[in-house]
């Protein structure tokens, strides 16, 4: 039977507030707690309640046939809980089903997967945990930060335990071959590649409301029709996309909700596929073969590789500063400094600095808070100098407590004797 995988992505940074030159040395709180509530609250109210009723019902209507996944940040994990407590227990709910899938992910949806092995394990591993803790189930199968992977990644993942990996179906990585078969990695042949289908993801996530696209309208009748007419030897189709998508990025006036309510009834009724989760998927089908990915790729923009987010030298050099302190940290024990080297390495930060200007150049815009790329370098970096700052203080302190408290031992010690 052939097999729909249907994965939503939900990640919310915590932004920084106006961040001056002039606060360095006298202010250590970073974020703007007003705008981080207000978009966690709106998108909520606008997305994440109305589509997790939705999908509830669904998921009891077709008695377990429709599975879904989701892979949750723990950066918006840490603003639902903050702001938003009745998204975690719609989520619980969801998880109470049985029919949902949680991913894996780094847990402050960073690039660290590109600098350090060690750092992104211990990111991976305090996700999962937030997850098995809220949900129940500990995480089988991962998703990078933006869809980001590579060769390398794989490996640290599959080294971890993880069953499969999801990841761009970019047109430069599988050339001829189809995204609609499930692959595995070059080396590790029991680490399932998962490959998204980006035309019909986008379809929904992008094209949906735009009323210059030849097949506007798109109703789920006309989407699912566009599923028979895929080769019938093709076996599946991963739908990957934000869940923001359902209320935020696609309004409900225009029918957003309409289709998600319709899609698995139309796909039941005209189809032979079914539902599955990611772990499902790697478990019913067979790899056709390996898929090597040498180059990091990405979701993001008409290249599919880390432009977005290292495309130049703003990003570059803000990037290089942030993990030039990872030594330090290992020697720091200030726990509010060590969940501030955790919220600043969001990956967010560096997308904000994006210069890009092409087709794709709108979807840089989503909740950025800043005015321009350079605004958002000036900020960021003025919060890092100011961390650093800190954080080499807390290095120094920790040194001097630790030489007193040898003395004060020593001293003891000859005492004694």
């Amino acid at each position: 039977m052939k097999t729909i995988c249907l994965y939503f992505q939900i990640h919310q940074p915590f932004r920084l507030k106006p961040y001056r030159f002039f606060d360095m040395g006298h202010d250590d709180y970073y974020y703007d707690d007003y705008n981080n509530e207000t978009i966690v609250r709106r998108i909520a109210d606008n997305c994440y309640l109305p589509s997790n009723k939705i999908l509830l019902e669904l998921i009891k209507k077709h008695k377990g046939n429709f599975k879904i996944s989701f892979s949750i940040s723990g950066t918006a994990i840490d603003q639902f809980q903050l702001y938003a407590p009745d998204v975690i227990e719609s989520f619980q709910k969801l998880a109470e089903t049985n029919c949902v899938e949680f991913l894996g992910e780094t847990y402050a949806h960073s690039l660290v997967g590109l600098k350090d092995e060690n750092e992104f394990k211990k990111q991976v591993i305090k996700h999962s945990d937030k997850i098995e803790q809220l949900f129940g189930k500990r995480p089988q199968v991962f998703r990078n930060t933006e869809l980001i992977y590579s060769n390398q990644i794989g490996h640290m993942v599959d080294d971890m335990g993880f069953k499969a990996v999801l990841t761009e179906g970019a047109q430069n990585i599988l050339g001829w071959k189809s995204p609609n078969y499930l692959y595995h990695h070059p080396v590790h042949s029991n680490l399932k590649v998962l490959l998204k289908n980006y035309k019909l993801s986008d379809d929904i996530a992008f094209r949906f409301s735009n009323i210059n696209w030849s097949q506007w309208p798109l109703t789920a009748k006309k989407y699912v029709s566009w599923l028979n007419e895929i080769n019938k030897e093709e076996e599946i189709i991963n739908l990957f996309m934000d869940y923001e998508t359902f209320g935020e990025h696609q309004k409900k006036e225009i029918g957003i909700f309409s289709f998600l309510q319709s899609l698995p009834d139309e796909v039941f009724k005209q189809t032979s596929f079914s539902f599955k989760t990611p772990f499902e998927t790697s478990l019913h089908h067979k790899p056709i073969a390996p898929i090597n990915i040498e180059t990091p790729i990405s979701w993001a923009d008409e290249n599919r590789d880390l432009s977005a987010w290292l495309g130049n030298e703003l990003q570059h050099e803000a990037f290089n500063k942030l993990y030039a302190l990872k030594e330090k940290i290992q020697l720091c024990n200030d726990n509010k400094l060590l969940l501030n080297w955790q919220y600043l390495q969001t990956s967010d930060h560096f997308y904000y600095m994006c210069t890009k200007h092409c087709s794709d150049g709108d979807v840089h815009a989503y909740f950025n808070p800043y005015e321009n790329p350079y605004a958002a370098f000036m900020n960021y970096m003025n919060v890092l100098n100011d961390f650093s700052i800190r954080l080499n203080k807390a290095i120094e302190n920790n040194k001097s407590q630790t030489s007193k408290h040898e003395k004060t031992v020593k001293q003891l010690s000859c005492e004694l004797v």
